[in-house]
């Protein structure tokens, strides 16, 4: 009789497993964010003239 090997994960290791990819995702939410929020200042710093150069107007900035 041939039997059959039950393998499974030790228990909690899923659980560990979601917990890392939420940190992961919150990560990587906050890094995204951050760029935003920085690429905001620094087009916020410019001149109506020098963002009319990259193709944007002063209310395009909030969409960003």
């Amino acid at each position: 009789m041939a039997t059959t090997a039950n393998i499974h994960a030790p228990l909690g290791a899923a659980t560990i497993l979601h917990v890392a990819d939420a940190i992961k995702g919150f990560y990587r939410s906050t890094v995204e964010w951050n760029e935003r929020r920085v690429t905001r200042k620094l087009l916020s710093a410019l001149t109506d003239a020098q963002l009319e150069d990259v193709g944007l107007v002063r209310a395009d900035i909030a969409k960003i």
